[in-house]
Parts: structure tokens; C-alpha cells; sequence
């Protein structure tokens, strides 16, 4: 199968989305998963459930097979697996010669778009949370088309 360029440019967008999400929820304590900012917020387990939701539907669109589930959360460390393993199915997807049934860019725009989002409001969230994680230099990271499982390349270079 001959690479197409818009395929390969979500593939590396759920890679950086991967690495990203891998830095925010690593390290985090399970409670954090409870967390409240305010009374009408998301938790972060919530965030997450909702990020899983989203990429579920993505691939489901992909496929012609639009389904939406609102999931309730589950354990932080069960969310965390599941995050991962629907990168793992959409990726899996995107990277076969089986025609998308959506435009690349519709699928960035709406669902890929969102889930980074929501990884930066987990990323803020553990802050304020008092379990800040380092800030980083994204453009040096290692982000690799294909890599979308928990183990990611350690940063080059982080910072306070």
C-alpha cells in the first residue's frame, strides 16, 4: 500500500497525542482521578473517560459505523489502559488500506482536536491539583508514527 500523506499526518497527530497524554497521566496518584477544581467541572477521571469516548467514536466514524457512548469512569489506572488501547485500535485502523469513511481532516478537526485539548486540562488540572508534572520542549520529543502504547521515549528535555 502506497503511504497517503493525510493518513500519515493523523497516525503521527495520535502518536504526539499519545506521548503528550502518556506525560500528563503518568505519575499521576489515583485520587487525582477525583479531583474537583470547582463544583461544576470535569474530574480528571471524567476528562479521561470522555477522551476514551472520543476516540472510540473516531474510529467507529472511520470505519461508517458511528456509535457514541458516554462511559462512565472507571479506575484510574483501568482509564489510563484504556486510553492507550483505543489509540492502539484507531492507530491499527489508520495505519491499514482499509478506506476511511470520514475526511482526515474532519477526524483531526473534530474528535483528535478535542482529546488533545482535554489532555491539556488534565496536564493544568494536575497542577492545581498539587502534582504538577515537568514542563517540556514538545518540538524535541521523540514522537514516533506509531508509537501509541504507554511506553513512550523519556523527554530530552524538560523544564520547572
Amino acid at each position: 500500500m502506497a503511504s497517503d500523506p493525510k493518513r500519515d499526518l493523523l497516525r503521527h497527530t495520535l502518536a504526539t497525542l499519545a506521548y503528550r497524554g502518556g506525560k500528563a497521566l503518568r505519575g499521576a496518584p489515583a485520587e487525582f482521578a477525583g479531583y474537583h477544581a470547582d463544583e461544576k467541572g470535569r474530574t480528571p477521571g471524567q476528562i479521561l473517560a470522555h477522551i476514551g469516548d472520543l476516540l472510540d467514536w473516531s474510529l467507529s466514524v472511520a470505519k461508517a459505523n458511528e456509535g457514541w457512548h458516554n462511559s462512565a469512569p472507571l479506575a484510574w489506572d483501568r482509564e489510563v489502559q484504556r486510553f492507550f488501547a483505543a489509540l492502539e485500535r484507531f492507530d491499527a485502523y489508520l495505519a491499514s488500506d482499509t478506506p476511511l469513511h470520514e475526511s482526515a481532516e474532519k477526524l483531526f478537526q473534530g474528535p483528535i482536536a478535542d482529546a488533545l485539548t482535554h489532555v491539556g486540562q488534565i496536564a493544568m488540572l494536575r497542577r492545581m491539583a498539587g502534582c504538577a508534572m515537568r514542563g517540556e520542549n514538545y518540538h524535541r520529543a521523540e514522537i514516533i508514527l506509531g508509537r501509541v502504547g504507554p511506553d513512550q521515549t523519556p523527554p530530552r528535555r524538560e523544564f520547572d
